[in-house]
């Protein structure tokens, strides 16, 4: 997974943190770009417009992973990256 993620990083990708305000708020990759999944279907266009390959994150994997498929059936070119964590030690690392 983690070299997937690395290739995304180097193809200039978003990350795309879904948690909830308060999860974001105690903690996130600087740079990120934060959408709450629930709110997912109403931003699916402004996703797109970044024309730009996506890396989800969340806490676990979860949520992340259901927005992956969401927006991988809209269209967008999108890998889970799991925990935000995980993507993290690839951005500062």
């Amino acid at each position: 997974m983690s070299a997937e993620i690395k290739e995304y990083l180097e193809k200039g990708a978003v990350v795309l943190d879904v948690r909830t305000q308060q999860e974001w708020n105690e903690g996130h990759i600087d740079g990120a770009k934060h959408v709450v999944l629930q709110t997912i279907p109403d931003n699916i266009e402004a996703i797109k417009a970044w024309e730009k390959p996506v890396i989800a994150v969340c806490r676990s994997g979860a949520r992340s992973g259901q927005a992956t498929q969401f927006l991988k059936q809209n269209g967008v070119d999108i890998i889970n990256g799991g925990p935000w964590q995980n993507v993290a030690q690839h951005i500062e690392g």
